[in-house]
């Protein structure tokens, strides 16, 4: 199997990088494509990669094209791959707010795949859902969903209307996570600890906490039961962040990433 990842940027290096680690492939070679010279001497220093400057070198002979470009490079990028493309190769495209029918179009394939990564993939903790048109049997969206899966987990959707979804979930919501941590850090150092302890509290609090979730079946409400107690400190802050509405405003900026990406699949 012959994977190509065209784009060797933050994205497409790491899924070349997880794929390239994955007994899946058997160690087979991963190519790359880049047009900046600079990202191909960093690519250079990977054993595990084939690194290409031209698109004619290494798209003929690819089953399975990882697309990892920014979407308003998309529509150039596809004019350049159309004649060099044929019939049976699959497109995996990395890129947010690119619908299956746009690229159909640019690249008159009918097997595509869009797939919405996160950041955490690139520690192999990441989440990517992903859907496909109807020309891609069982079979290929198995490959695709083991090769996804090398840079962590991935939910297989039924619609593109869910991959805008997941993107204002888990695309965003790494985002949202820091966010937090960030308040949490700012109010430690506010109550007298260093930087450097004060992101050791919140830190180890996080993952802690999501190791807790993650061992068990409890919900994230019957963890909130669990630690606070009538009248006690937990249940102050908790009151708190009810008093403030919270919880609707975490939902609405959701929501609000929801809609953007919803936006942005009309733009290109």
């Amino acid at each position: 199997m012959n994977i190509l990842v065209i784009g060797g940027g933050n994205m497409g290096y790491t899924y070349a990088e997880g794929m390239s680690k994955s007994a899946f492939l058997s160690e087979q070679k991963i190519k790359i494509m880049d047009a900046s010279q600079e990202t191909r001497l960093g690519l250079d220093k990977h054993i595990h990669f084939e690194i290409y400057s031209s698109l004619e070198n290494c798209i003929p002979n690819a089953d399975i094209i990882f697309v990892a470009v920014k979407p308003y490079h998309s529509s150039v990028l596809f004019e350049q791959m159309l004649p060099l493309l044929n019939e049976g190769q699959i497109i995996v495209s990395l890129m947010a707010g690119v619908t299956i029918e746009t690229i159909q179009k640019g690249t008159n394939l009918s097997k595509v795949v869009r797939a919405m990564p996160n950041l955490p993939a690139k520690v192999g903790k990441g989440l990517t859902s992903f859907t496909a048109s109807e020309d891609v049997s069982r079979v290929e969206l198995m490959t695709v969903k083991n090769l996804l899966d090398t840079t962590g987990e991935s939910i297989h959707v039924s619609s593109e209307k869910e991959i805008d979804a997941s993107t204002g979930i888990s695309g965003s919501g790494p985002a949202y996570v820091f966010y937090f941590m960030q308040s949490m850090m700012e109010a430690a150092r506010q109550m007298g600890f260093s930087p450097e302890d004060s992101k050791v509290l919140v830190s180890q609090t996080f993952e802690g906490a999501i190791k807790l979730f993650n061992e068990s079946n409890l919900s994230p409400q019957s963890w909130m039961d669990k630690v606070a107690s009538k009248g006690g400190t937990t249940q102050a802050a908790l009151d708190s962040m009810e008093d403030n509405n919270v919880n609707e405003l975490i939902k609405e900026a959701a929501f609000s990433a929801f809609k953007r990406a919803v936006e942005l699949s009309k733009e290109y």
